[in-house]
């Protein structure tokens, strides 16, 4: 029989599943994918190399920064212990004498995993339970500042308020004074009181009271509040003349001075940020495990409140599930939604509105529960981590529930999962709609996912080294991806900081495709080198070279330099890795003979149809050592990609399984497009 592979978006399932040929997604799926990207129309992908940007000295987790689409206006920020730092494509952001920008921070190595984060604008927010709220801006391309957030108003309030009164009374007549800056915020509220004046019902014609008070910095205008029956309600505006007359005017008891507060003092530390409804929504307090706090609409570090409640004050709730149900992440989704250790919510308003302190409504809509880790958001989708972390479901609106529905996204891969647990993980949209993940053992796991056009399958990706942390930013053509890369040089654990390259096409030369890791490149037209130098943070190792596009024997790293056989004008030279794909046994119901199952098979003359591929090995096991013909005709001229179909017999003897491996081993590109295997099942 003839099996053609045509479609690889299945990704790598569990070897549990070897004789399901009968599922639909079993024909897309591979027995193993390390390395090679599923591509949404189908195709395997070799993935691209990483660049060595910066040695980070110790180990880091990365948080995405982005301003705007405009690369240049995004950043990576570099969590350590005890600092941070920023960098952009090509490494650290130095300030004007060279030196990295570098913020002192509170946070120890064992808490970076756990803080979140939460942009606006220039803004990030950064949440751990064992530290004050804290917010990371950026003034200036190499001015960055870290402050704790002090949840007071950003404007001040008048020193101090006097009043007076047009005749003499019996009455004490009280007025507050707030000041209001630029953007709307208002401040603490002042006193001021005169206790020989009338009860403003008692006033007659020609009755007046003044109010007058300091000003106030950055102040644009002032609210005036007037006591009425033990609560102060608006009387007017006072503006830079700082003096206002009451001339009896109404008193509006639905517009009082607000009453800050700051819920998380005495380390009641909230755990978990993020941004709702123009509100800055703060979970999961030290003290308060099941609870979340929203700021007042616009102000995302006032907290207070108005008595009667207004429908922008701060507002809180707390989740009552039975049980200590701690909030481990909260993400804004046209509702507010909110995964819980046992649960997830979802936060609406009356009548599916906007969430204010007298109309919100909090409803459960699943019982999977989550670690603490921040959900990605891909198209229609949420994606987070079930708890215990060995499972990623998706969260979508579901029209047949009226509410929210998922699925386990790992379920056909769950050997991939099983006694590990995600430790950060990031979106890049392009190119492929790809979600990378770094499990705890230092492995990456990237998931090609298309909610809409039903695809997810995952892939392994490795290196000679640990990824321990992983952010995605917008880039030029395609999404920056960065990574932290643990790595054993010489006998000594070093922090790398990589940036994977994009993707290459034939158009940009063989000369220029980058498939190595940790690498660097010298390209100099007019000046070929026959050594390059730089290397150093790679002392020792057996690196891959491509020179002019054409690959040479592995070469050693002596004195940060390698030298090559012969002068070149373009050199990339790196780290290998191994790209390994094992595609499904063909399995089939024959309509005499009835299952294949078990049975033993051969395989006959076979293709490869590749596109702008070059090099790459087949064989019966892992090490794959049977060459693909892509030699060039002459030493040190460059591999002409091939794009095509290729006959080759895979040697795999005769098995009831048959496996064959694919690899591409040299620093060159492979692309598989379809696999089509002829295959002679016996008995």
């Amino acid at each position: 029989m003839r099996i053609a592979y045509t479609n690889f978006t299945g990704g790598e399932i569990s070897s549990s599943l070897a004789a399901r040929y009968d599922l639909a997604k079993f024909k897309n799926s591979c027995r193993h994918q390390e390395n090679f990207l599923s591509e949404l129309h189908g195709p395997l992908a070799r993935r691209m190399g990483s660049y060595f940007l910066e040695d980070l000295g110790a180990f880091s987790i990365l948080l995405p920064f982005e301003f705007s689409s405009d690369p240049a206006q995004n950043y990576v920020i570099i969590l350590s212990e005890g600092k941070i730092r920023v960098a952009q494509r090509y490494g650290f952001v130095r300030d004007a004498g060279g030196v990295p920008v570098e913020v002192a921070a509170p946070y120890l190595k064992a808490q970076l995993y756990d803080i979140t984060f939460a942009q606006s604008g220039d803004v990030v927010y950064l949440a751990h339970i064992g530290h004050p709220l804290h917010k990371l801006q950026r003034f200036g391309h190499a001015d960055w500042r870290l402050e704790k957030v002090s949840f007071e108003p950003s404007i001040g309030q008048p020193a101090s308020v006097t009043v007076g009164f047009s005749s003499a009374g019996g009455f004490e007549l009280r007025y507050k004074v707030a000041a209001v800056n630029e953007k709307g915020e208002v401040g603490r509220a002042s006193l001021g009181k005169q206790p020989n004046a009338k009860h403003p019902n008692d006033w007659v014609v020609g009755d007046y009271a003044t109010v007058t008070w300091e000003a106030v910095p950055d102040a644009e205008s002032y609210r005036i509040y007037r006591e009425e029956a033990g609560t102060y309600g608006l009387v007017g505006i006072g503006d830079e003349n700082l003096t206002f007359r009451d001339d009896k005017y109404m008193a509006d008891t639905g517009d009082t001075p607000s009453t800050p507060q700051n819920p998380f003092t005495e380390d009641n530390n909230p755990g978990v940020v993020c941004f709702h409804q123009q509100r800055l929504i703060l979970a999961a307090p030290a003290l308060e495990p099941q609870t979340w706090y929203g700021s007042r609409t616009g102000n995302y570090e006032d907290f207070s409140k108005s008595r009667p409640v207004k429908d922008d004050d701060a507002l809180e709730f707390t989740l009552a599930s039975g049980r200590i149900d701690m909030v481990q992440w909260a993400c804004a989704f046209g509702d507010l939604l909110l995964g819980t250790a046992g649960s997830e919510y979802k936060a609406i308003g009356s009548d599916q509105g906007t969430i204010t302190p007298s109309s919100l409504n909090v409803r459960e809509q699943s019982y999977w529960g989550s670690i603490k880790l921040r959900p990605l958001i891909i198209g229609n989708s949420v994606l987070h981590v079930q708890r215990q972390g060995s499972r990623v479901r998706d969260l979508f609106y579901s029209l047949e529930r009226d509410g929210y529905a998922g699925n386990d996204l790992s379920v056909m891969a769950s050997h991939l999962f099983d006694g590990r647990l995600i430790k950060q993980w990031d979106y890049q949209q392009s190119p492929g709609s790809r979600v990378w993940a770094v499990r705890d053992d230092g492995m990456m796991l990237v998931l090609t996912y298309m909610k809409e056009h039903d695809i997810w399958g995952w892939a392994r990706v490795t290196t000679d080294g640990r990824y321990r942390s992983v952010a995605c930013t917008a880039g030029h053509l395609e999404d920056d991806l960065y990574a932290v890369v643990e790595r054993e040089i010489e006998g000594e654990t070093r922090w790398y900081l990589e940036r994977f390259l994009p993707s290459w096409r034939e158009e940009h030369g063989i000369e220029n495709a980058f498939f190595v890791d940790s690498g660097l490149s010298y390209h100099d037209p007019d000046a070929p080198l026959s050594i390059i130098g730089g290397l150093d943070h790679l002392e020792g190792c057996e690196v891959a070279v491509l020179a002019d596009g054409s690959p040479l024997a592995p070469q050693k790293v002596e004195g940060g330099a390698v030298e090559l056989p012969y002068a070149a004008t373009t050199i990339h030279a790196g780290l290998p890795y191994t790209s390994l794909m094992c595609p499904q046994t063909p399995e089939a119901e024959g309509q005499d003979a009835g299952s294949s199952l078990g049975r033993v098979r051969s395989y006959g003359a076979s293709i490869l149809r590749l596109q702008s591929s070059a090099g790459g090995s087949y064989g019966p096991t892992a090490e794959a050592e049977y060459e693909l013909p892509f030699i060039p005709d002459f030493y040190a001229e460059p591999v002409e990609p091939f794009t095509g179909d290729l006959t080759f017999t895979p040697d795999v003897g005769f098995s009831p399984e048959g496996h064959l491996w694919i690899a591409q081993k040299q620093p060159l590109p492979f692309n598989l497009v379809a696999l089509v295997l002829d295959v002679d099942v016996q008995g």
